[in-house]
């Protein structure tokens, strides 16, 4: 497996699903739909899916889509290495007009990714990742902010939307935390770039929500725990929904 390779491939599947995004972003037709578990779905989601589908289905590895055809776990369940793809994640953010979304492009192997691309439409920036290789922002390397968990003012990323009592709990046992809100996967770049140092997630997210972004904060040299454990998230369960999970920067033990 070329990684490299992959990783221009995932690259160029990104930036021209970013094209489609932005039409439907400038346009006034969204054409809103509801998903069976009533979260929106629009235009954007379905352009976004079918470019990147065309792209990396030459690589000849099978794939795991948010917009595309729901694939049995009797299936998949073979699968050794497999795409892992959020054509849009953070469709509400994109409805609203905030520019909080991303396209996330995954690589699988082992129920771990191992290459990671995030690109964000509005703004233009690229987050990728190669296991052991780091992370990069536009090119240039990004790293995890240290910080000890004692300390007073911790900047901590939470959604706007799922501040849920579990995550107020956890926020009370910091020291005058900083709340940094923050729309999709652009929480867990956030932490990968240092300009945050942790981010619970004690709601519901799905597995093509976080595997993309999970390798650029570990190469950034932060972790993704489960909650209340050391354990990775890991990918390709039965059941597609992930743990809750807590995502930080390169925590110091000693102060």
């Amino acid at each position: 497996m070329n990684l490299n390779s992959l990783l221009e491939q995932a690259k160029i599947a990104a930036r021209m699903a970013s094209e489609k995004i932005l039409r439907v972003y400038k346009s006034n037709d969204f054409e809103i739909k509801a998903k069976n578990d009533q979260s929106p779905l629009t235009r954007a989601d379905q352009a976004a899916h079918q470019v990147i589908a065309s792209v990396l289905e030459k690589t000849g590895i099978p794939m795991l889509s948010e917009e595309g055809a729901q694939i049995p776990y009797s299936r998949r369940k073979k699968w050794e290495t497999f795409w892992l793809i959020d054509p849009l994640d953070g469709t509400k953010e994109f409805i609203k007009r905030n520019g909080e979304f991303t396209v996330n492009i995954a690589l699988v192997h082992h129920h771990q990714p191992i290459l990671g691309v995030v690109q964000t439409p509005v703004t233009n920036d690229l987050y990728y990742a190669i296991k052991a290789s780091g992370a990069q922002k536009n090119g240039k390397n990004i790293q995890s902010a240290s910080f000890y968990l004692n300390q007073s003012g911790i900047k901590v990323v939470a959604s706007r939307s799922h501040l849920n009592p579990e995550t107020q709990v956890f926020l009370d046992a910091l020291i005058k935390p900083k709340i940094i809100s923050k729309g999709s996967s652009l929480k867990l770049m956030m932490i990968a770039e240092g300009e945050a140092h942790l981010y619970p997630r004690f709601a519901p997210t799905m597995e093509w929500d976080t595997a993309a972004a999970q390798i650029i904060v570990e190469e950034a040299g932060g972790k993704v725990f489960i909650q209340n454990s050391k354990n990775q998230v890991h990918y390709n369960k039965e059941n597609l929904l992930n743990p809750n999970f807590l995502v930080q920067g390169r925590e110091k033990t000693a102060h």
